[in-house]
């Protein structure tokens, strides 16, 4: 079965940086894709970024780009986004999410992944 377990949220002030990270397994294909959401209070939950295990290729809304990296190592099988230059909006539950393939790259909803970890906190304080 695939497993997604993210951690890393906390309490960080404006500007501050913070990284996530999610492990995985049991993903029985190469490739796959890892993507993050976040969710804050009465909002949407929004997709932030995601990668390809096939080449590597990212993807970031545009409210993160230039802040935040994601990026993944095959040898502890985890995908860690960096995030950097945090503000107050940054403010949300993250989860991380997958799906076997490549396809998922482009699903902006979260009701087409598959696979899902639990949620990590992350909050920025002024």
């Amino acid at each position: 079965d695939v497993q997604l377990q993210a951690s890393g949220g906390g309490l960080v002030q404006t500007g501050g940086s913070l990284r996530l990270s999610c492990a995985r397994s049991g993903f029985s294909t190469d490739a796959y894709t890892i993507g993050w959401f976040r969710q804050a209070p009465g909002k949407e939950r929004e997709k932030v970024s995601c990668i390809s295990s096939r080449d590597g290729v990212t993807w970031y809304t545009g409210s993160v780009k230039g802040r935040f990296i994601i990026s993944s190592d095959d040898v502890k099988n985890a995908v860690y986004p960096q995030m950097t230059s945090l503000k107050v909006e940054d403010t949300a539950a993250y989860y991380c999410a997958g799906n076997k393939g490549a396809g998922a790259f482009w699903y902006q909803a979260g009701r087409d992944w598959i696979y899902w970890g639990q949620g990590t906190q992350v909050t920025v304080s002024s």
